[in-house]
């Protein structure tokens, strides 16, 4: 069978989430069917990396930026399909779209996330799957809003988003989702919608298995581009409310925060580092003494989470960053979700060598047994192939 797969991340390095899920998913096909890779993004080397030449032919087409004071932003306020699709749309990848069609008709069309589902009048008639529906990131703005002004501001492109979807998940044989609770959202979105499966994030285990970790005594680590604006609200929560007590407590603690640094400044606090991009972040997060994952806002699930898990870190997170995975507060990961009790939780996880192992062989534990590709990748080639027959 040949898969024509859409992505809006260019997913060589995979160092964010986003990027991370779809190549492992583009790997747990590469195997068993043959695969072209279609990416719209902003961001490609020079030279496609062999990492990715080995899983099938790869094709790019450069992406746009959304601009939201731009002319044609401001004239999609105006229209029934939400302005950031509107915006960003690229003629080019259309007409590509159409040639691949033409060169070599694929058995079955994977579009990721919004990016691509946006062109799916290009698939024709191709049976076609709409991998990682996201409506999460809208609710949460909505429901963190602090004033009646800005939960209409919220709420008003909300609603176009859900008489988007009401149009656009028809035209896909299934559609996947990350968690139950994105699921459970879709279904009251879209009532009457029933070609929803739950596909979590997921690692493979066996990339993880990294030297052995020299724990860095009293170092936090927090992996996630700044760029991306659930991590930076997140970093400059944690900076600005939560650090300070904590080095109160535990005065040699530090901070380390990897990815992108974005063009916004963190509060300024002693006993933090941003490291840039690291070519892999692994070994640094294996090094420390806790991962953090302070998330206030956003949909999905953390990949972050599950990679700490993976390298044995234990990890203290909000209840918004563990949404929507498998996992129980003092059992698998600490949760605090006020400044006081996450600096509390993560204060006690660094004076507390028992609870860190404890946590850490629980996370490694609930890695292996839900989400180890293993196990999800099965599943995933399972509906790859059960989309591509159905009628």
């Amino acid at each position: 069978m040949h898969v024509l797969y859409l992505s809006g991340w260019y997913p060589y390095p995979p160092d964010n989430g986003s990027k991370l899920r779809v190549y492992n998913l583009l790997r747990e096909l590469a195997g068993h069917h043959s695969l072209t890779l279609l990416v719209v993004s902003e961001d490609a080397p020079a030279s496609t990396p062999p990492e990715l030449t080995e899983l099938g032919r790869v094709v790019h087409v450069p992406g746009r930026r959304f601009r939201p004071a731009g002319r044609r932003a401001l004239a999609g306020l105006l229209g029934r399909t939400p302005r950031v699709l509107v915006d960003t749309y690229r003629p080019q990848l259309s007409r590509q779209i159409e040639m691949e069609m033409r060169a070599r008709r694929p058995d079955l069309v994977i579009a990721t996330q919004w990016a691509t589902a946006a062109y799916h009048d290009d698939f024709g008639d191709v049976p076609s799957i709409f991998e990682e529906v996201e409506i999460g990131a809208f609710e949460s703005k909505l429901a963190t809003a602090r004033s009646a002004l800005m939960r209409l501001r919220h709420r008003l492109p909300l609603i176009k988003w859900r008489a988007y979807l009401r149009r656009l998940l028809p035209r896909f044989r299934y559609c996947t989702v990350v968690s139950r609770a994105e699921r459970d959202l879709l279904r009251r979105l879209v009532p009457g919608y029933d070609r929803l499966e739950v596909l979590p994030n997921f690692v493979r285990v066996a990339d993880y298995r990294v030297a052995p970790p020299e724990r860095n005594p009293n170092e936090l680590i927090f992996a996630g581009a700044l760029s991306y604006p659930a991590n930076y609200d997140a970093a400059a929560w944690f900076a600005r409310d939560v650090f300070p007590r904590i080095r109160r407590e535990e005065p040699e603690a530090r901070l380390i925060i990897t990815g992108e640094e974005g063009d916004r400044p963190l509060p300024q606090s002693e006993g933090i580092t941003l490291t840039g991009r690291l070519a892999d972040a692994r070994p640094a997060v294996a090094n420390a003494t806790v991962s953090l994952a302070p998330i206030r806002l956003g949909g999905g699930t953390r990949l972050k989470i599950l990679e700490a898990m993976c390298l044995g870190t234990p990890i203290v997170s909000t209840s918004k960053g563990a949404e929507g995975l498998d996992v129980t507060a003092g059992e698998h990961l600490l949760i605090g979700d006020t400044a006081e009790a996450f600096a509390r939780e993560t204060v006690r996880l660094l004076r507390d060598p028992a609870l860190r192992r404890r946590l850490s062989e629980a996370g490694r534990h609930r890695v292996d047994t839900t989400y180890n590709s293993t196990i999800v990748g099965p599943r995933f080639r399972e509906l790859v192939e059960r989309a591509a027959a159905a009628p």
